[in-house]
């Protein structure tokens, strides 16, 4: 009896052992499960991007979804950005952009025409999650607000009105811009890349401007120079106030008008700046066939040729495209520009 006694306690404990062996392994893969499951549900969470932000635009704070569909960008200083990080547009102001532009050659993409006489029922008709409202387009913001209620409206208009702070509210101006862009597309990299490329051009082309060297502005469009006034001149006045020049002339209620204010070009030699900078107005304008470059009216200008900014060639034009095409890489092209000039 012994013996079978002892075998018995034998079989009792081998089968104890084997038991809690089977729960062991089974309450593991539970716990695997579990931890699989709960890994499964933490990277769920975290790929699951907000499906709206909060955007902060010219008339206050805007809910806009993340990565919407159906856009409608008007704003000029926006398209070459949308362009660069592939954003799908829906509709945009076709005779106000540069011929080169991707949404001009997508017959896709549909047109809502010149500001000046826009068909705004466009818009309605893409039905658009979002519109980006900005520069040229500004003034139709609340008419477009109430054609498509159900879709949100940013305006993205950069305010350079006061002639104190011009410099720094276009350079804000673009930077807030461009991190908005960067929050709705999911660009939110390479919006910092921008900026950061931003201020990196104007650090360069401030450091290299000798501030005793006298700078004149101007605008040339229908074979006539214009005067772009520092502060308040359309793309060249707020840089005056950016980066410290010195002006060649100074002229009482000087206008933002696009052309340009009226000055006599004797008035330009007679001033004798050091820097010419120039804007082709008319160049990128594919609708105008009578245009004269903006560098052969300097070049066969008689008035200019005896000024030092001629004679010594320190003249810079602003990138052909600018007057269309006034994006935050337009602006790092023409800073950079000026920087390797004055650095000469």
């Amino acid at each position: 009896m012994g013996r079978f006694k002892l075998i018995f306690i034998m079989l009792f404990f081998a089968l104890v052992l084997a038991a809690c062996s089977s729960s062991d392994e089974a309450s593991g893969e539970a716990k695997e499960s579990e931890s699989t499951e709960s890994e499964a549900g933490d990277g769920s969470e975290e790929s699951n991007e907000p499906a709206t932000i909060e955007v902060t635009d010219a008339h206050g704070t805007v809910t806009v979804p993340v990565n919407p569909e159906n856009v409608v960008a008007l704003d000029n200083r926006t398209f070459e950005t949308l362009a660069d990080w592939d954003i799908e547009l829906a509709a945009v102001p076709k005779p106000i952009m540069s011929t080169d532009s991707p949404y001009v050659e997508d017959e896709n993409v549909e047109d809502v025409g010149n500001h000046g006489e826009p068909n705004l029922e466009t818009i309605a008709a893409v039905d658009p999650e979002l519109v980006i409202v900005g520069q040229r387009f500004s003034g139709y913001y609340e008419d477009i607000k109430e054609l498509v209620p159900n879709a949100a409206v940013i305006d993205l208009n950069i305010d350079v009105s006061e002639e104190a702070d011009a410099g720094d509210n276009l350079v804000n101006g673009f930077k807030d811009t461009t991190l908005t862009l960067g929050q709705i597309f999911d660009k939110n990299e390479e919006a910092e890349e921008l900026t950061a490329e931003l201020e990196q051009a104007i650090e360069n082309a401030e450091s290299a401007y000798n501030e005793e060297e006298t700078v004149m502005s101007v605008i040339v469009s229908g074979g006539d120079i214009g005067f772009s006034a520092p502060s308040t001149g359309r793309v060249w006045g707020p840089l005056y106030d950016m980066f410290g020049w010195t002006p060649a002339l100074e002229v009482e209620d000087a206008s933002t008008d696009h052309q340009g204010d009226e000055i006599s070009v004797e008035a330009i030699a007679q001033s004798n700046p050091d820097w010419l900078l120039v804007l082709d107005r008319d160049a990128p304008i594919s609708s105008l066939t009578d245009k004269v470059p903006a560098q052969d009216v300097i070049d066969e200008s008689p008035a200019l040729q005896n000024t030092i900014a001629v004679k010594e060639e320190q003249i810079v034009y602003a990138p052909t495209d600018t007057y269309l095409n006034e994006s935050i890489q337009t602006m790092i092209e023409l800073f950079d520009n000026l920087a390797n000039s004055f650095a000469e």
